[in-house]
């Protein structure tokens, strides 16, 4: 129990993973600090609900192992990530096409030597063009019925040649811009002019049917934006993000995140069940304990809080998140891949059997199909995602066990143009915000926004030599 005389150097209001990431910058720096947070538990929206040994991720965003405040941080050194199989899955005309992973060669060249190699391999009676970008490779290759034939999804019907990724020449295409996208610097990108995503897409230079067919359904995913009405700024960071590295999970749930975080932390930093009604520059409120002096208070909640907390700041707009867990013991074997639907046939944005990709989410012998919605839900929205999961998959799906649906009207703060991607942390000396509505609406930018604001807080205190000694990595993650 918090004593209402407890002093501290810096209070940190939020236990998701912005304030924990600060509050170990802080202690690493030698500044006294302490977390106070409302709920029961740590953690914010990176929360799991444990059922009958499943782990159901209540919004599930999708990480990349590209996104550098995840290396940069040493409290996350012990964090497991469990990745997809390259690329992803794409549904379109009742197959499945593998896009977008990536064979290491870059810029023209390595476009033109994908042609070359695409146009002289040989290729199997009735096997589409589509099949010549790389397939998975796990520990267990399972088949996926995407090529033609027969397999796990059962028969599938024939495609368009290319469909949904084009000829040769515009798959080559896609993995030349690919290539090229990951290893162009961050400030080239923020120089870009800035439109909405959806509208950029068009001058990106690749073919309408790669955009609509890969694009638009791959960027809905990663920015949880089905209209891709984000700033196309975020839109490249994110393409970035995916093109560098792998899209994956914590092992384990969201949630495995902020708690190693709040693990890590020295005991008796954190302090759960403690709402703060007020803070001003050396003082925060609380409705159980009074009040607490300190030399700087770090707000580190969601957006609409943090503007309850700091009258002025302004409440971004959100998007809202729906996610159904299912189970069933004979699961859809997809390799471990993300699948995507390009026809926009139905509620899913976006599935996957997630107990391929990590075990531990599911008991032995039971599969986890997670799906997300995006935008408003329909009225109904199991039967509906079941029926259109029995299309993506190709599978029955009448018998699958629902165990959750998880809706939430404000996952994601939306990043519509004109979007600050560095959002002033420090609003005057003695009182910080930090959060995703800072940065970019994604783990790495709640992260990165309480790296900058943690730096902010040790300069105004005169201890950003600590910090420099304690983070050798510096202050460098600049891909939010």
């Amino acid at each position: 129990m918090l004593q209402p005389a407890y002093q501290a150097d810096v209070v940190v209001v939020g236990a998701g993973v912005a304030g924990l990431s600060a509050a170990h910058r802080l202690i690493s720096a030698g500044v006294t600090t302490a977390v106070l947070e409302a709920a029961p538990c740590v953690g914010g929206r990176m929360s799991t609900e444990k059922v009958d040994g499943f782990r159901l991720d209540r919004i599930g965003q999708l990480l990349s192992t590209a996104y550098p405040e995840l290396a940069l941080a040493p409290a996350l050194a012990a964090l497991a990530l469990r990745s997809f199989a390259p690329g992803v899955l794409v549904h379109s005309d009742g197959r499945h096409h593998r896009a977008g992973a990536q064979s290491g060669a870059g810029g023209a060249r390595g476009a033109l030597h994908a042609v070359r190699a695409l146009a002289s391999a040989p290729r199997p009676s009735g096997l589409p063009r589509s099949a010549g970008l790389p397939r998975p490779r796990t520990g267990t290759p399972r088949p996926v019925a995407s090529y033609g034939g027969t397999g796990a999804l059962g028969p599938a019907p024939k495609a368009r040649p290319g469909a949904p990724l084009g000829t040769a020449v515009d798959q080559a295409r896609l993995g030349g811009a690919l290539t090229r996208l990951a290893t162009t610097p961050v400030e080239r990108l923020l120089r870009r002019p800035e439109l909405p995503a959806g509208q950029a897409l068009a001058a990106r230079g690749l073919p309408a049917g790669t955009i609509d067919g890969f694009l638009r359904p791959l960027l809905a995913a990663l920015l949880c934006d089905p209209e891709l009405s984000t700033s196309s700024r975020c839109a490249d960071l994110a393409l970035r993000a995916f093109a560098a590295g792998r899209l994956c999970v914590p092992e384990g749930g969201a949630d495995a995140l902020p708690e190693l975080l709040a693990r890590t932390l020295p005991p008796g930093t954190v302090h759960t069940g403690v709402r703060v009604t007020s803070v001003a520059t050396d003082t925060v409120t609380t409705a159980e304990h009074g009040e607490f002096r300190c030399r700087a208070v770090l707000v580190a909640t969601d957006g609409v809080t943090a503007a309850e907390l700091l009258p002025g700041l302004r409440v971004p707009d959100f998007h809202p998140v729906t996610v159904v867990h299912h189970t069933t013991d004979e699961p859809p074997a997809t390799g471990g891949s993300l699948l995507l639907d390009a026809d926009r046939g139905g509620p899913v944005a976006h599935t996957a059997v997630v107990s391929e990709v990590d075990p531990s989410r599911a008991p032995a012998g039971r599969a986890l199909v997670s799906s997300t919605v995006l935008g408003p839900p329909p009225a109904d929205v199991d039967t509906a995602v079941r029926i259109h999961l029995a299309r993506l998959y190709g599978v029955p799906t009448g018998r699958w066990e629902t165990l959750a649906v998880h809706h939430t009207p404000r996952a994601v703060p939306a990043m519509r143009p004109p979007h600050d991607l560095r959002r002033p942390v420090r609003l005057l000396a003695g009182l910080y915000v930090c959060g995703d509505h800072r940065d970019t609406s994604t783990v790495q930018g709640a992260l990165h926004s309480a790296h900058r604001a943690a730096r902010a807080i040790l300069t105004d205190l005169g201890a950003a030599g600590s910090l420099h000694r304690a983070d050798p990595a510096r202050t460098t993650a600049r891909a939010a």
